[in-house]
């Protein structure tokens, strides 16, 4: 079988000739150990995971144009700057990711900016698509991976522009101003997408919703589905009539209650399903049945720990790979704190697991 092929049947719970092998990536500081302790320089941690081909269409959903990066000053070890989201935040200098900043002030307060939001929402933008789209349009048509459509986000953007507790807010003080913001961003995720579709043949669609902490979602269920859902739902809908059945979408956190929201507008495949979070994906199998495909699961915390947790941690989760509707990865984007030998002992694990 081929990569697409491996895919659709894993998402589809059909016969296999082996796992469909993908995972979130390594952080720049986790790749800088993995040199130090045997990774070659002049070769990607990608060639050591023996992983499938996987790909999202460069289609450019989100604000456009975005915000210019501006640094805004020096202040000892730290910069403070503003991002590609208008946010102006504070970092050490010259520590890249996992590193956290300090959220200092967000772009989108409300009604007042939103109109400078909206003429980022162009969707006729042409820095949306390719140069030489249609010439992409021809080398994807005859391809053995699978190829998604990026669908972006709703209450996740708006969250970004506007900080977790002001769009918490927001939702009790003007949630028609939400609405309202969400259907245009849904207006302008259509239009862009109606062009991405046109002569495609997708296998998944792709979105982006980091809505959770450890215990719960950020929004009720009951105010997920009142503000947001009915304009997913004209997302999935037209996916649907596009032939597009697996809908995938990456939040992290505890999104437990968040999973019958999503399942019934067709967004069945979640991951990365955090473990410190509460997410197990077996009791989530258990619970929602073949309807939930799910991606991840792999407790990034084992990882850096002893090989006999990384092997029974692959071991109990053998059923659920060959079961189907499963791909087996990393919880979330790999720390620092694992080894390089241990990514080589827990990707040898899964390569040699049967379907």
């Amino acid at each position: 079988m081929n990569s697409r092929e491996r895919f659709l049947a894993t998402a589809c719970y059909a016969s296999r000739d082996r796992l469909f092998h993908w995972e979130m990536g390594p952080y720049e500081e986790t790749l800088k150990r993995w040199r130090a302790e045997g990774l070659p320089d002049d070769s990607g941690w990608y060639c050591y995971g023996g992983y499938d081909r996987f790909e999202v269409a460069p289609v450019h959903m989100g604000l456009c144009p975005g915000f210019e990066y501006e640094s805004l000053g020096i202040e000892g070890e730290y910069e403070i700057y503003r991002d590609g989201d208008g946010v102006i935040k504070k970092n050490l200098k010259d520590v890249p990711p996992p590193a956290m900043p300090q959220y200092l002030k967000y772009p989108l307060q409300g009604r007042e900016q939103w109109p400078d939001f909206r003429r980022r929402l162009d969707p006729d933008s042409p820095a949306r698509f390719p140069a030489h789209w249609e010439s992409v349009k021809k080398q994807y048509r005859d391809r053995d991976f699978p190829l998604g459509v990026n669908c972006g986000s709703l209450y996740g953007w708006l969250r970004n522009w506007m900080g977790v507790e002001d769009i918490s807010l927001t939702v009790y003080d003007d949630p028609a101003f939400l609405e309202a913001a969400a259907g245009e961003m849904t207006d302008c995720i259509l239009v862009v997408l109606e062009r991405a579709l046109e002569g495609m043949d997708y296998d998944f669609a792709l979105f982006w919703e980091d809505m959770a902490y450890k215990t719960a979602s950020l929004i009720s269920p009951a105010h997920y589905r009142k503000l947001f859902l009915p304009h997913y739902r004209r997302l999935t809908e037209r996916l649907h009539r596009a032939g597009i059945d697996i809908l995938m979408l990456d939040s992290d956190g505890n999104v437990e209650e968040l999973l019958p929201c999503w399942l019934d507008i067709g967004i069945n495949f979640i991951y990365p399903f955090e473990v410190a979070a509460g997410m197990d994906v077996t009791l989530l199998r258990k619970k929602f049945g073949k309807e939930l495909r799910m991606g991840g699961g792999m407790d990034k915390r084992i990882l850096a720990g002893d090989r006999a947790g990384i092997k029974k941690m692959v071991e109990e989760k053998i059923p659920l790979m060959q079961e189907g509707g499963y791909i087996p990865g990393c919880d979330h984007a790999m720390p620092q704190d694992i080894p390089w030998g241990n990514y080589l002992y827990y990707r040898e694990l899964l390569r040699d697991v049967k379907p």
